[in-house]
């Protein structure tokens, strides 16, 4: 098997209260469904690093970046926005969670046929180029897309967003930059009220209504793949937020496992046709702790080359 675990060292240790959704169980649940599906036993594991600033400041206003630093509490919690709480660890588990992404774009530049997932928090896509937002500090697929552009000197990344909340720190970071071909799905209008229309011609957006079920999504994104394909990225990542699911409580999308694994094995076959199999995923949101785990076994065995690939009749799998 040539998928890789990433964890973080303080990633289980940011914890803002037992009432806070986005909370330490979320990585718990998923160990636990990796250790009930066997994928625990036959996936490769690894620890991350904690980013450098200067990979921060690849996709963040530098002067944002050191007000993190300098507001990190020593004790007690402060709030960067409503949703968004620090402690004395948040810091550190940030910068683990966004250098899962770079060490993983590392590992799946080293080789062909390698996919990698960051099992990490807190999640990134709401963090804006100078601005905290929506549980997330620093926007950690773009952090890692950045990386991978300026380290390998690459010319083309994709990044898939299937999150149920649109990312909007992620476009609002990559909107314009051409080497960059951002792909999303997500609930519409609701939080963070952003992302239709779209800001720039590199985003290809597919709102959903409350109440979508998982074939509604399939029919709206099976055009992804091939405007991925025509793309050519030279890798892949993805914002990997399970809050679609239709147990979830924070929203009002009706997806199941099924779904998660379909459109993970597409990218997958997408990256195999385009960038050698190499696509790095991160986690982003699921907050009903057993969809949860159920849905990232679901992807990883998506990624993993499972077959559920779409036929080239929308909305169709076979």
């Amino acid at each position: 098997m040539t998928l890789r675990i990433y964890r973080g060292k303080d990633c289980v240790h940011h914890d803002v209260g037992h009432d806070h959704p986005e909370s330490p169980d979320r990585i718990y649940a998923i160990d636990d469904q990796l250790l009930a599906s066997g994928l625990d036993m036959i996936c490769e594991h690894a620890d991350a690093r904690p980013a450098k600033r200067e990979y921060l400041s690849l996709a963040h206003d530098p002067y944002y970046v050191d007000s993190v630093f300098e507001r990190a509490p020593k004790t007690g919690t402060i709030w960067l926005d409503d949703d968004t709480g620090m402690t004395p660890i948040t810091l550190s588990a940030a910068l683990y969670a966004a250098g899962a992404g770079c060490d993983a774009v590392d590992w799946v530049m080293e080789g062909d046929n390698r996919q990698a997932f960051c099992l990490v928090r807190p999640p990134g896509h709401h963090a804006e180029y100078d601005s905290a937002m929506g549980f997330c500090f620093f926007n950690n697929i773009a952090v890692a897309a950045r990386y991978a552009l300026q380290k390998y000197e690459l010319s083309r990344v994709a990044i898939v967003d299937f999150d149920v909340h649109h990312g909007n720190g992620t476009e609002n970071i990559i909107a314009g930059d051409q080497r960059i071909m951002m792909c999303s799905s997500f609930q519409h209008p609701f939080y963070p009220h952003s992302g239709s229309p779209v800001s720039a011609s590199n985003i290809l957006s597919v709102p959903l209504e409350a109440g979508a079920t998982g074939e509604v999504f399939r029919e709206k994104v099976t055009h992804w793949f091939q405007a991925l394909k025509n793309f050519q990225p030279q890798l892949i990542l993805i914002s990997a937020g399970f809050d679609a699911h239709a147990e979830d409580p924070m929203a009002h999308i009706r997806l199941k496992e099924d779904d998660y694994k379909w459109v993970s094995a597409n990218l997958r076959e997408v990256a195999d046709s385009c960038c050698h199999g190499r696509i790095v995923s991160t986690l982003e949101g699921g907050y009903n702790l057993s969809a949860l785990g159920r849905s990232v076994v679901a992807h990883l065995r998506g990624l993993n080359g499972e077959s559920d690939v779409a036929t080239q009749v929308q909305g169709e799998s076979v």
